[in-house]
C-alpha cells in the first residue's frame, strides 16, 4: 500500500523520552519508574512507547493480560504488571507469560497458587490495598492485615508489591491524598511488624509525582504525564515541563465556493451568513474525532485558525476558509498541534466537549495510523489496516 494517510497521529518518541527524563528528576534517585502504557499507551502505541522507554523506565503497567502478553510477543523482558482484573480462566496466561498480577481477594492468590504449583511456576503479585478510591482492593482493616498473612504462606506465590491508587490527587487541596498516603503507610508498617516484607511499595500516580514527593517510595507510576499531559489545571505545572507528544493531521479534500444561505452538513444546523469557501476535512467520529466539535470547534491550516461548520460526520466534517486566501486540495490540515505560532492542544478540544484529556487521547480510533518521529525523522508506523492486510495476504 501508498504510505498516504487522510489523517494520521504523529507520535513524537523525544518528547515521550522528554517526559519520563523529567519524572526523573522529580523523584528519588532509588525510586523505580512503572511507565503505564495501558490502553495501548493511552492510544500513542504501547509496543512503540515500550520500545522508546526500554532504558529508561523499570517497569511497565497495563490493564489487561492481552496488553502484557502483546509486549511479551514483541521481546520486553522487563516486568509487566496488570493493575486491574483477571479471569481466572486466563491465570494459566500469567505464568506463561511471566505476567504480574494485582491480587485484592484471598481467592484470587490460592486459585493462582494451586495453578503455579501445578505447572510447577512461581506466580507474581502486588497486593492492592484500597485506601479510599472503593474499587478493588483489601480494605486497610486488622482483618485484611491476617489475610495477607495467609497469602504469604501459598506456595508458588512470590509477593512483589503493596500498592494503593489515589482518588484525588490531581486536585490542589491535598488532604484526601495525605489522608490515603498515611491509611497506606500505616497498613504497611503493620504487615512488615506481622512479618510480612514486601519489597515494592508503590501509590504514586501522575498527580503525585509531580505534587507530593513525600509519595515517592519504592517506585512511581507514570501515566498520564508520560505522554506530555498533565493530569489537571490543579497541579503545579512548574514542576515538571512536559512535551505532549501527540499531534493530529490531515488534508484537505475538497474546495467550494457557497452562496449566503447554503446549509453545511447534515440537518443543515449550519447557514452561511454570505459568500463562502468551505473546505472538507476526511475525518469524523468514527476516528475518535468528537462529534461534539460541530460549529464548535476548530482548525489551523496555513498557521490559521478556521472554525468548524456544521455537524461533524462519521468520517468528514467541514471548515469555513474563507478568510484564508488559496486554500487547495492536499493541504495540511493540524486537528491537534501546531501549526506555525497557533496552536490546538487536546485540553482546548477536550474542554470544548465537556470531556478530558485521558480520554480523547484513549477515543482516537484503529483508522488513524500512528506514526512515529525521533529527531525529526519518522521512524515507524503502526497501521492496524495495513497489518491486517499483510495477515491476510499471508492467510490467502
Amino acid at each position: 500500500m501508498n504510505e498516504y494517510y487522510r489523517v494520521e497521529a504523529r507520535i513524537n518518541l523525544d518528547a515521550i523520552c522528554n517526559n519520563i527524563d523529567e519524572v526523573r528528576r522529580n523523584i528519588n534517585d532509588n525510586t523505580k519508574i512503572m511507565a503505564v502504557i495501558k490502553a495501548d499507551g493511552y492510544g500513542h502505541g504501547a509496543v512503540a512507547l515500550a520500545t522508546a522507554l526500554k532504558d529508561k523506565v523499570d517497569a511497565y503497567g497495563i490493564a489487561i493480560i492481552e496488553e502484557g502478553i502483546e509486549l511479551r510477543l514483541a521481546g520486553f523482558e522487563k516486568p509487566i504488571l496488570i493493575l486491574g482484573f483477571t479471569p481466572h480462566q486466563q491465570y494459566e496466561d500469567l505464568l506463561k507469560y511471566d505476567i504480574s498480577q494485582t491480587v485484592f481477594q484471598y481467592d484470587m492468590a490460592k486459585r493462582l497458587s494451586d495453578i503455579a504449583v501445578s505447572l510447577g511456576k512461581q506466580a507474581k503479585i502486588h497486593i492492592k490495598i484500597d485506601t479510599g478510591m472503593t474499587r478493588i482492593g483489601f480494605k486497610d482493616t486488622d482483618e485484611s492485615i491476617q489475610i495477607i498473612k495467609e497469602i504469604s504462606k501459598l506456595p508458588n506465590l512470590i509477593i512483589e508489591g503493596l500498592f494503593t491508587h489515589f482518588a484525588c490527587a490531581d486536585e490542589s487541596d491535598k488532604t484526601s491524598v495525605r489522608k490515603q498516603l498515611s491509611r497506606f503507610l500505616v497498613f504497611a508498617d503493620k504487615l512488615e511488624k506481622e512479618g510480612i516484607h514486601i519489597p515494592v511499595k508503590h501509590v504514586s500516580n501522575s498527580a503525585s509525582i509531580i505534587d507530593l514527593p513525600e509519595a515517592n517510595l519504592d517506585m512511581v507510576r507514570s501515566g498520564i504525564v508520560t505522554y506530555g499531559m498533565y493530569p489537571s489545571d490543579e497541579v503545579n505545572k512548574n514542576s515538571l515541563m512536559l512535551q505532549p507528544a501527540l499531534t493530529l493531521k490531515s488534508n484537505v479534500v475538497y474546495v467550494k465556493e457557497v452562496e449566503a444561505g447554503t446549509g453545511i452538513s447534515y440537518n443543515s444546523t449550519y447557514i452561511t451568513e454570505h459568500d463562502s469557501v468551505i473546505a472538507t476535512i476526511p475525518v469524523g467520529y468514527a476516528d475518535g474525532y468528537p462529534r461534539q466539535l460541530s460549529s464548535k470547534g476548530r482548525v489551523l491550516i496555513h498557521g490559521k485558525s478556521v472554525p468548524i461548520v456544521g455537524r461533524v460526520c462519521m468520517d468528514q466534517f467541514m471548515v469555513d476558509v474563507t478568510n484564508i486566501p488559496d486554500v487547495k486540495e492536499g493541504d495540511m490540515v493540524t486537528l491537534i498541534g501546531q501549526d506555525g505560532d497557533e496552536s490546538i492542544s487536546i485540553e482546548e478540544v477536550a474542554n470544548l466537549v465537556g470531556s478530558f484529556n485521558y480520554e480523547l487521547v484513549c477515543d482516537i480510533g484503529k483508522r488513524v495510523p500512528r506514526v512515529y518521529y525521533k529527531e525529526g525523522k519518522k521512524v515507524g508506523t503502526a497501521d492496524y489496516y495495513n497489518c491486517l492486510h499483510q495477515v491476510l495476504e499471508l492467510l490467502i
